[in-house]
């Protein structure tokens, strides 16, 4: 896939998240999210600021590596302050803020030469695995802004690219957890939100993971606890990947209780 169709997905995946914030009176920002000690102004400033900090990565890697830096001397912090500071603002400047970092960076990937990768907190990626990780980011985040104004929103066929990067980072997944994942395939099938079935690993492979791509991407992004989903695993493997799936960079979180959306 180009990064011009990601980048699209992304777009849309922003938009439908401003339309939910964009009208919120500004008493509402300060509405506690299932995320610990994050209002929704917290959830919008921390997406402002690693898009922020991803266009950095695209324009300035040096730029970048100093920023990762700051973020070593303070890494169970550092993540919490950005996302304060950008809270701290008015809403009104906070919204275009992140309306001006996300079309920034959608210009910055663009501009990335073909084959170049861009350095990040976790491995580098290309422009297109940016734009993907961008869009993962923007739902998950987006779905702690639902859950807290009580808010269902349907599932899209952007999913597949959260699930797609939740296959890929597998053995990153493990190294977060200090484990070596094992070197066994495991096909993974998920039924996206038309009823069609999204694929990854070898037909004939031993272990699978199945279920709705819905709860495969809530389970790889932490937002549902594992009970509560309808994700099957085949396979000791494929059972331990599920209990340490994770998607996004940052260091393991604590998750969500079962039953807590219930």
């Amino acid at each position: 896939m180009q990064v011009d169709e990601v980048l699209a997905d992304l777009w849309a995946e922003s938009a439908e998240l401003d339309r939910l914030v964009g009208g919120l009176a500004a008493d509402e920002w300060s509405r506690a999210t299932p995320a610990d000690g994050w209002t929704i102004a917290h959830q919008i400033g921390h997406l402002a600021w690693t898009d922020e900090a991803a266009r950095l990565a695209a324009v300035d890697p040096a730029g970048f590596q100093e920023l990762v830096q700051r973020g070593v001397k303070n890494p169970t912090g550092y993540v919490d302050e950005a996302a304060a500071e950008g809270a701290a603002l008015p809403a009104d400047q906070l919204v275009v803020y992140w309306r001006e970092t996300r079309e920034e960076l959608a210009a910055a990937l663009k501009a990335v030469p073909a084959g170049e990768k861009i350095p990040w907190f976790g491995p580098p990626m290309s422009a297109t695995s940016m734009a993907t990780a961008r869009l993962m980011e923007t739902w998950a985040h987006g779905q702690d802004v639902a859950d807290a104004l009580g808010v269902r929103r349907p599932p899209s066929n952007r999913l597949r690219h959260v699930a797609h990067l939740a296959v890929r980072t597998r053995g990153f997944a493990y190294l977060l957890h200090g484990r070596t994942a094992p070197e066994v395939e495991i096909r993974v099938e998920l039924t996206g939100p038309d009823g069609d079935v999204w694929a990854w690993g070898p037909e004939d492979a031993a272990q699978r993971v199945s279920g709705p791509a819905l709860d495969f991407c809530l389970l790889a992004t932490q937002r549902r606890h594992r009970d509560d989903l309808a994700v099957v695993a085949e396979g000791a493997d494929a059972d331990e990947w599920l209990g340490i799936a994770q998607a996004f960079a940052g260091m393991p979180g604590k998750g969500r209780q079962p039953g807590q959306f219930a």
